[in-house]
């Protein structure tokens, strides 16, 4: 399965200035796959080094950080040699070993003509930030789970791939029953690159329903594992109302839905904690379209979403065939698992940050507010086909920005709003230009 970040990959492996890599991200989103697949197309070697309860590994870090000296135990541990010009140096798990996160300071100094790229699930990463994690040292890349143009790929090949990012939008209208159907199938698979695996081979829903569960399984695993005693509980309680939350009409998170009389005092740090898991993502309010729009942030009052919509499915126990079948899904659940699929694919944009947009009179909210560079970006999600459009329609009046607005009706212009189908969304960057 190909990947969007290999591109990324490719433009570090090119620069004169790179730095060690540190691809992160929630665990089993495909960072191990990834890196791999990036050594066998890119280099001529792979040297792979899985740090978790490695204890040979750890003895080798134990001492000084001297790149040579490390690099000849390299050597002999993995009976491979590593040529400078030709070989990568995948170190997965790096937060299991702290003084091999640290090394990667070292080889940014004094070995910089190696190729180190490591892997790292953002909870354990985040543990580390504060001892010894080399700041300034290295290259961040993040994963998420599979885009939507990446399912579509997987599932249908690279010529409907292609087709789909880069016909002008007018003509997608040819294959929108589809596009429609591909839209159904990742509303119930998602993006964990297991569960589109999956999907792609048999087609088996209890096969893919299963593998989600095992997901979220070790996800519960992690939080009793890695969490503080204290705040295990409270972040169990906000990881199950999510769904509740984004069921209802406006989305934003409410913490007397979490239990009677909560405060945000009291589960701050349960929400900060799946955040750093890379478990949610939280949307915050902005107040005023003015740039830049973080000046206008209200840190009080935000949405929280699921990473993936095929886990959010599992959570909830939808019904296979109340998504996969008929149109309805478009309908029936047109709050919470198409505001979270839209999310899911603006996160993937580059250089591009997302908010909500919500005035203090109420009388104003928009489902997200992007902010690219110097552009602001008003985005509309709508499930179905009734398409009134008040408060974007006011917003864009008022700002003078022109509006998108992302649901089934297939692409059109109007002088305040352009229409785009749901499964476009990672073209937004390409309109409002």
């Amino acid at each position: 399965m190909n990947r969007n970040i290999t591109t990324d990959l490719i433009q570090w492996k090119n620069k004169d200035n790179r730095k060690p890599l540190i691809l992160d991200g929630a665990r089993q989103v495909g960072k191990t796959w990834v890196l791999k697949e990036f050594g066998r197309t890119e280099f001529q070697d792979t040297v792979y080094i899985n740090c978790d309860q490695n204890e040979k590994i750890r003895e080798i870090f134990s001492g000084s950080f001297d790149i040579p000296s490390i690099i000849s135990k390299l050597e002999i541990y993995s009976r491979q040699k590593i040529e400078k010009k030709s070989t990568l140096i995948i170190f997965d798990e790096i937060q299991e070993i702290p003084p091999v996160l640290t090394s990667l300071k070292y080889f940014c100094e004094d070995g910089r003509e190696y190729y180190v790229a490591a892997a790292g699930s953002l909870l354990g990463l985040s543990l580390h930030a504060g001892t010894g994690f080399p700041v300034g040292k290295v290259d961040l890349f993040h994963l998420y789970p599979m885009s939507f143009s990446e399912f579509v790929l997987a599932v249908r090949g690279e010529n409907l791939c292609k087709y789909l990012l880069n016909e002008p939008f007018e003509n997608l209208a040819s294959f929108h029953t589809e596009f429609k159907e591909l839209l159904r199938q990742y509303y119930f698979t998602g993006g964990m690159p297991e569960a589109v695996l999956a999907f792609s081979e048999n087609r088996s829903v209890e096969e893919i329903r299963t593998i989600q569960k095992a997901i979220l399984y070790s996800y519960e695993k992690d939080i009793s594992k890695h969490a503080d005693p204290k705040d295990i509980q409270r972040i169990h309680l906000v990881w199950n109302s999510i769904p509740h939350q984004l069921a209802k009409e406006n989305r934003r998170f409410i913490y007397g839905a979490i239990k009677h009389g909560a405060r945000s005092k009291d589960f701050e740090t349960a929400i900060q904690w799946l955040v750093e898991a890379g478990l949610v993502h939280k949307i915050s309010r902005i107040k005023k379209a003015c740039l830049p729009l973080k000046f206008y942030e209200d840190f009080d009052s935000f949405k929280l979403f699921i990473l993936d919509c095929g886990l959010l499915g599992a959570i909830v126990e939808t019904l296979p065939e109340n998504i996969l079948i008929g149109d309805n899904i478009f309908e029936e659940y047109k709050g919470a698992f198409t505001e979270q699929f839209v999310l899911e694919q603006l996160l993937n944009l580059k250089n591009t940050s997302c908010w909500y947009f919500s005035a203090d009179d109420s009388k104003q909210e928009l489902d997200f507010l992007l902010q690219n560079g110097s552009r602001i970006i008003p985005v509309e999600v709508k499930a179905e086909e009734n398409l009134r459009a008040k408060s974007m329609r006011q917003f864009s009046l008022d700002n003078g920005i022109h509006g998108i607005r992302f649901s089934m009706s297939q692409y059109r212009e109007q002088d305040w709003m352009t229409n785009v189908p749901l499964y476009a969304v990672e073209r937004v960057l390409e309109l409002n230009k």
